[in-house]
């Protein structure tokens, strides 16, 4: 079935947005007395949305939860300081632009589906020039569900008019993964993420937002 729509995750696969992520994330440790954790610590934390990653960093444990009170202030924290911090070094990732061009060109309907609250997604997008490639951007509080469910990417389908195996889903995880395998959409997985998406089954990994571009073609010329 031809591609007729695009669902594109944001962090780690349009943006590389983890500088402005952790010295948020440190930021709001610091205000509780924490001792700031490396990058690359914080990077593993990413995935799930806001609420989790605030867990995650409060207790630098993965699976933590933080006490609610202390989630709550962290929250609050954290916030503030993304707010501040939020494009200072984010910026789309090698072959982003070329690829949503050409996108562009071949007149499909694209989308931004991410996790992250939809109050730093729109002006993310707005600070680093890819705002206008989309028709529809939603964050995780946008509907009363979000990635993995399969809700956020039916709702696409709704607003482009077409159908789930239609809408191609490109992400950096097994979030992005599994809404597409419970919607009924193919994806495309990109190996430079925020997760080891190799032993992932999809319908491609690529290197390359530009590689997408050849799948969409091919599933053209095989419809």
């Amino acid at each position: 079935m031809p591609i007729k729509a695009i669902a594109f995750d944001l962090d780690g696969t349009l943006l590389d947005t983890i500088t402005d992520l952790a010295a948020a994330a440190n930021a709001m440790r610091q205000d509780f007395a924490l001792p700031p954790l490396p990058q690359e610590r914080l990077e593993s934390f990413v995935g799930g949305g806001m609420a989790q990653l605030v867990h995650r960093a409060l207790t630098d444990d993965r699976d933590g939860k933080a006490y609610p009170e202390l989630h709550e202030a962290g929250i609050t924290s954290f916030c503030r300081h993304y707010d501040q911090l939020l494009a200072i070094n984010t910026h789309p990732y090698p072959g982003v632009i070329d690829g949503l061009q050409a996108f562009r060109q071949m007149e499909l309907s694209l989308a931004v589906v991410t996790n992250k609250p939809h109050r730093f997604s729109v002006p993310l997008l707005e600070q680093t020039g890819l705002a206008s490639y989309f028709g529809v951007i939603l964050g995780g509080d946008s509907l009363a569900e979000k990635k993995p469910h399969p809700l956020p990417l039916l709702h696409v389908c709704r607003q482009f008019s077409c159908k789930p195996a239609e809408l191609l889903m490109i992400g950096d995880s097994h979030f992005d993964r599994d809404a597409a395998v419970n919607a009924g959409s193919p994806c495309l997985l990109l190996t430079y993420g925020y997760e080891d998406v190799t032993g992932l089954t999809c319908q491609g990994h690529i290197s390359s937002l530009v590689e997408a571009v050849e799948f969409v073609k091919n599933a053209f010329s095989l419809s």
